[in-house]
């Protein structure tokens, strides 16, 4: 996979993922319940959280470094996911949907900046990449898509 193949993937999944949210109102979206306690709000602040951790985490690994272990960091994954969610909660539905685009305009230029080779075979690059974008999103639009079936919205 290069670059090319790479961005089209990760807009194919970013797009199916906003698309899994729109057209619904503010009260929907700060709605609970989509994933246990989380609403459309705090799982589009979620993926904007991964987003910026993956523009910290590839610089690293770009550079040989060794990436901070969550399990040492924060307790684990779900602890840095609890931790992260409460401190997104007071922003506004505006705010969370502002940061996500913003950051993922980041992600994807700096993208653009790496070397072809960076996002080719199986690279760890490549590998934090999938894990926390085009194999992250669909998680959360099955999650929306399947809330929204079951509420009828």
């Amino acid at each position: 996979m290069g670059r090319e193949q790479v961005l089209r993937k990760l807009e194919k999944s970013w797009t199916e993922f906003k698309e899994s949210y729109a057209g619904l109102t503010e009260e929907q979206m700060n709605m609970p319940g989509v994933i246990e306690e989380w609403s459309v709000k705090d799982i589009i602040a979620h993926v904007s959280v991964w987003e910026k951790e993956t523009l910290k985490m590839l610089p690293l690994i770009l550079n040989g470094s060794r990436t901070p272990r969550y399990s040492t960091t924060y307790g684990g994954i779900d602890a840095f996911n609890a931790l992260k969610t409460e401190e997104q909660r007071s922003l506004s539905l505006h705010e969370v949907q502002e940061d996500l685009e913003k950051t993922h305009e980041s992600l994807i230029a700096y993208l653009q900046t790496l070397p072809e080779q960076a996002l080719s075979g199986e690279s760890r690059i490549l590998r934090r990449l999938r894990l926390d974008t085009y194999g992250h999103y669909p998680i959360h639009t099955r999650a929306i898509q399947d809330w929204r079936s079951r509420n009828g919205l």
